[in-house]
């Protein structure tokens, strides 16, 4: 049923010819086209963006939960789809860009929702205002890109998540979720999200 609820994802906003091509994609895993229609009668599901995107979020949410990441990771839902905001103390040590044993847990969890999901894959890296500069990252800008790209590299080369899906930004320090005036705003705006984007 979870993998049902996470491939419907794509049909936010629904059509006609999205909707036939979904079903004939669709009943080759599940059964005939009216078995699946069925279930998503029964489950209340047809035609119904929002209860699909409720399970998604709902599945991600349960990781969080279960695993006790909630003070490092954080789900957001917006116009551009659904963000998942993972702080950078559990990804990396301070400065650097190479993947920490901790990141390794929490991004192996969330790709096996991610590699069910037909929908494009953003990664944005991002980093507080305090300067940096060393010969590995002369800038802030050269940190959230190599943040960025090592994440995306993780989940492609050793998770399985189709290069033809993903996109990599760096915004450096210009993109605040907080003020960068107190340690606890600096140390929520060194972030990676990871962004399934609505079609």
């Amino acid at each position: 049923m979870l993998g049902l609820f996470i491939i419907l994802y794509t049909i936010s906003n629904v059509d006609v010819s999205k909707y036939e091509k979904m079903m004939s994609a669709v009943t080759n895993v599940f059964g005939s086209k009216k078995q699946v229609e069925n279930l998503l009668k029964q489950n209340n599901l047809m035609k119904n963006p929002l209860a699909i995107n409720k399970s998604l979020r709902e599945s991600l949410q349960e990781i969080i939960n279960e695993n006790g990441y909630g003070n490092n990771v954080k789900l957001i839902e917006n116009e551009r789809g659904i963000t998942i905001r993972i702080l950078d103390n559990i990804l990396f040590s301070t400065g650097k860009a190479e993947l920490n044993k901790k990141s390794l847990g929490i991004l192996h969890k969330i790709s096996q929702v991610l590699i069910n999901v037909p929908n494009d894959i953003r990664i944005e890296g991002h980093t507080d205002n305090i300067p940096i500069k060393n010969k590995e990252y002369p800038s802030n800008w050269h940190l959230s890109v190599a943040r960025a790209t090592n994440t995306a590299y993780y989940l492609m080369n050793t998770e399985g998540l189709p290069p033809d899906k993903v996109s990599i930004v760096g915004y450096s320090e210009y993109k605040p979720v907080a003020s960068n005036d107190t340690p606890e705003g600096r140390a929520l705006n060194r972030r990676v999200d990871i962004i399934i984007l609505k079609k």
